[in-house]
């Protein structure tokens, strides 16, 4: 080989040279359709980005970001134990869970006087820690308490670092109950915590994201509940800079890394805007992260590790100064020991080990890390600009608009998770009827507090597949068997073998059992075997060219051997003499997963 220089001996890549190469690829294939995707938004997610020019970006202050653990344990002094366990191992913040607070998911301390916040937090030096409250309608109350604690143990409060976490705004969002006069008891809050080093308000993502929002929408709304709360505070008579300083936002992280890191970087340029129309001197955002609550499943919830995991890293990344990442087991009950410390240990990995926490924006000039960013603080602006017009977050919650804004960005997700446009590892796809339980602790949770008018619900997206499954669960319990479906088989292994093992992950979905076979080439056969298997719902499993000699005879034999319900794997061309022959439904790809599983769950019953 010559000694030149590569860069001399290869063709340069060139984006006109990739294209051709892809175009080769697709073979006429829709270049739009199958590599260009949108997010809620209607944002473009392109499959290749050119560099881009580093824009200039604010970041968190210098140093990592601190790895926050839930106390929410109802027994204050279990909870107590867990805060040391979580600080001894490598915590260095905590989120104090309140029982009425809306993201306590039946669990937290019922604190209602000093004495019993003192026993939760027996142990915890609060100056080595940082601290929020999660109360939610008893936030000032609750902060009351903590403000008598910090007298008591004599602790100096300038070197506490204390998020108080009071956000009337998002727990009416949450409860459908306004918290009367929180303008001005909001103020009297910075007044009493002035000495403190840390932050009064806090604009919470949580509700509106459990509630389906969009990355945009969330954006909005936390900026909006802010500015919101910028305003009370000065209205209530203090400098503008302080209640600047006063306020913290909240946002979710799930486990779309891009979307997330984006979002974090976009909170900030955001908030810049505001610092700038009020002629305010820029300082970083305080920035808090907790895991997506609605991306958590109870099903196969060992994959919420990598769920948390891969949001605590996109948090961090995007700039975030505290993550509290939620237990992979919290859907399921209070979780233990063991998944506290997995958990926590995830967090420690990936700041101490991966040390990803060493540059302040890993993302600066990544052509799509910087054009979503610029993307989403462009739409997230001009959402907040509607809500503006609409008179501010509390006049656009009262009047149902943005929950109505909302709820059409939740329909479209549900849309896609019904159809598997949206895939959910272990609940609609890849499911494992066989699945072990995992350990909780045997704390009963709290019945849910009824929800008044206007309150947004709060939805995990796995919730319509996890009823399938507790149905079919409750069948196995009751009789011995899980519902099931036949797998009609046509042809040898190789020719039926993509579309049985298709259908038979999709039925389990839904916690239908399949039955297979390695196929027939009879429908005589295939009926015989049928009627043995004791099912009353068959699926025909095969290629398109063998559905066009055998697919006809073989729905007729099953029909005549009492098959209830039939169901086909693919799109066949000849749907029409199919469904003359027989056939009750197609699942295929892109198909209505949801609405099938549900009709064939009754049909195997009945």
């Amino acid at each position: 080989m010559e000694d030149r220089p590569l860069a001399e001996l290869f063709e340069p890549a060139t984006a006109e040279r990739w294209r051709k190469a892809v175009d080769a690829a697709l073979k006429g294939g829709d270049f739009e359709k199958r590599l260009v995707s949108k997010t809620a938004d209607g944002l473009r997610i392109e499959p290749l980005y050119a560099p881009a020019e580093p824009t200039t970006q604010p970041v968190r202050a210098p140093g990592p970001w601190r790895l926050a653990q839930r106390i929410d344990h109802p027994d204050a002094e279990k909870a107590a134990a867990q805060a040391l366990t979580d600080l001894e191992g490598g915590a260095d913040a905590l989120v104090l869970v309140e029982a009425g607070a809306p993201a306590a998911r039946g669990f937290g301390l019922e604190l209602t006087d000093v004495d019993g916040l003192d026993a939760a937090l027996k142990g915890t030096m609060l100056p080595l820690i940082a601290l929020r409250l999660d109360a939610g309608a008893r936030g000032f109350e609750v902060a009351g308490l903590l403000k008598q604690l910090v007298e008591r143990r004599g602790d100096d409060p300038a070197g506490l670092d204390v998020d108080l976490g009071l956000d009337p705004i998002g727990t009416q969002a949450a409860t459908g109950r306004a918290s009367e006069g929180w303008e001005g008891k909001l103020s009297q809050a910075l007044t009493d915590f002035s000495a403190y080093r840390g932050r009064v308000a806090l604009a919470d993502a949580r509700p509106y994201h459990e509630a389906g929002a969009s990355e945009v929408q969330e954006l909005a709304i936390v900026l909006a509940t802010a500015v919101a709360y910028l305003r009370a505070l000065e209205a209530g008579g203090h400098d503008l800079e302080r209640a600047r300083d006063a306020i913290s936002v909240l946002l979710v992280a799930d486990a779309d890394e891009f979307l997330t890191i984006a979002k974090f970087r976009a909170i900030r340029r955001l908030w810049a805007r505001i610092e700038e129309a009020c002629g305010l001197e820029p300082k970083p955002l305080r920035v808090l992260a907790e895991t997506a609550w609605r991306m958590m499943t109870r099903r196969d919830p060992f994959v919420n590790i990598l769920r948390t995991a891969m949001a605590s890293a996109s948090a961090g990344l995007g700039g975030a100064d505290s993550v509290t990442a939620l237990p992979y087991t919290l859907a399921l009950g209070l979780p233990d020991a063991f998944a506290r410390r997995v958990v926590r240990n995830s967090q420690i990995v990936l700041v101490e080990e991966s040390n990803l926490a060493k540059v302040s924006d890993p993302a600066a000039g990544a052509g799509g890390f910087e054009a979503l960013t610029a993307e989403l603080t462009e739409k997230a602006w001009a959402a907040f600009q509607e809500i503006e017009r609409e008179g501010g977050i509390a006049k656009s919650l009262a009047s149902g608009a943005l929950a109505g804004r909302i709820e059409t960005v939740r329909k479209a997700r549900e849309r896609a998770v019904a159809t598997r446009k949206q895939p959910l590892t272990g609940a609609s796809e890849f499911p494992f009827l066989a699945e072990k339980p995992v350990t909780v602790l045997d704390v009963k949770p709290r019945e849910a507090p009824a929800q008044a008018d206007g309150a947004l619900p709060s939805q995990r997206l796995a919730e319509p597949y996890e009823r399938l499954r507790d149905a079919s669960d409750a069948a196995l319990a009751e009789s011995g068997k899980r519902p099931s479906v036949f797998l009609a088989n046509l042809g040898p292994v190789a020719v039926h073998n993509a579309r049985s093992t298709f259908a038979a992950n999709a039925f389990a979905a839904g916690g239908i059992e399949a039955l297979g076979n390695d196929g027939f080439s009879e429908a005589d056969a295939l009926a015989e075997t049928f009627k043995a298997s004791g099912a009353k719902l068959a699926c025909l499993c095969s290629s398109d060219k063998l559905y066009e000699t055998d697919g006809v005879p073989a729905a007729k034999a099953l029909k005549a051997a009492s098959c209830t319900t039939l169901y086909l794997a693919g799109k066949p061309a000849d749907e029409a003499a199919l469904r003359e022959a027989g056939v009750d439904g197609f699942l295929f790809a892109g198909c209505d997963l949801l609405a099938l599983l549900t009709e064939a769950g009754d049909k195997a019953k009945g």
